[in-house]
């Protein structure tokens, strides 16, 4: 899943662990998760650190806050990976092509690693055609939810899509239920 925008509140860049808010169906969408047989993973591009913004500790604290409002509602999240660099702004080492800036595939990748997932089976939630692609490029299936910038991305900017979602789902509960659904 994708962070902002997909479980949280899309507000730009989450400067202050504060602006860190859940969509108010998220932590139901990650406890149907957590009950499944599929895992619950947070893959979020984090530019903001290369842009000078804010440093990773932050984002670690962000990601503290993230875990402890899904706790709070009896969800958990099983991984959280994050991309810190850009390809044009900030000081090396931030300021770099990598593999793992969506809609790189290196996260998924990464995540399907570490928890020895097949990629093939699993699914990207996010509100882009960015997350469309990584998914694509993982060689998963993409569903895109209407929240964040998903509605207008999918409305105006569809003919841009280099990988067409497999489900376009109001929010993430939706697209959860999709999945379930449809791996049964």
């Amino acid at each position: 899943m994708d962070r902002d925008g997909t479980v949280c509140e899309e507000v730009g860049y989450v400067n202050h662990p504060t602006r860190c808010r859940l969509l108010s169906r998220s932590a139901e969408a990650v406890r149907r998760i957590n009950g499944s047989d599929f895992r619950a993973i947070v893959v979020t591009n984090q530019a903001g650190v290369a842009r000078g913004y804010f440093d990773e500790e932050m984002i670690h604290e962000v990601h503290r806050r993230l875990r402890n409002l899904l706790e709070e509602q009896g969800a958990r999240l099983d991984g959280i990976y994050y991309c810190p660099h850009h390809p044009e702004v900030g000081p090396p080492p931030y300021r770099r092509e990598c593999d793992c800036r969506k809609p790189e595939p290196g996260m998924l990748r990464r995540a399907a690693a570490d928890l020895g997932l097949d990629l093939s089976r699993c699914f990207m939630i996010g509100d882009s055609a960015k997350d469309m692609e990584a998914a694509s490029r993982a060689e998963a299936a993409g569903v895109l939810v209407m929240t964040g910038y998903g509605k207008g991305e999918w409305e105006y900017r569809r003919d841009r899509f280099r990988s067409e979602p497999a489900h376009v789902a109001e929010d993430l509960l939706d697209a959860v239920e999709w999945i379930l659904a449809t791996s049964r």
